[in-house]
């Protein structure tokens, strides 16, 4: 996921999309703590898309006022 792709997107869209990633976090851990999890590299690809989201998230709204 990119940043220039995460910034087309509106202020819902962007929320949206961090439920998401949000969602699919607690699901790797879950199959992390139950021995599922195959890549553990998906746990750090996902918690940096969230702090992704939450940066455009926070210039949207320093842009709007």
């Amino acid at each position: 996921m990119k940043a220039s792709d995460l910034r087309s997107q509106d202020g819902a869209g962007l929320e949206k999309t961090l439920l998401e990633l949000r969602k699919e976090q607690f699901n790797l851990r879950m199959q992390h703590s139950t021995g599922q999890l195959t890549n553990s590299s998906q746990v750090t690809a996902v918690r940096k898309d969230i702090a992704r989201v939450k940066t455009v998230i926070n210039e949207k709204l320093k842009a709007g006022s």
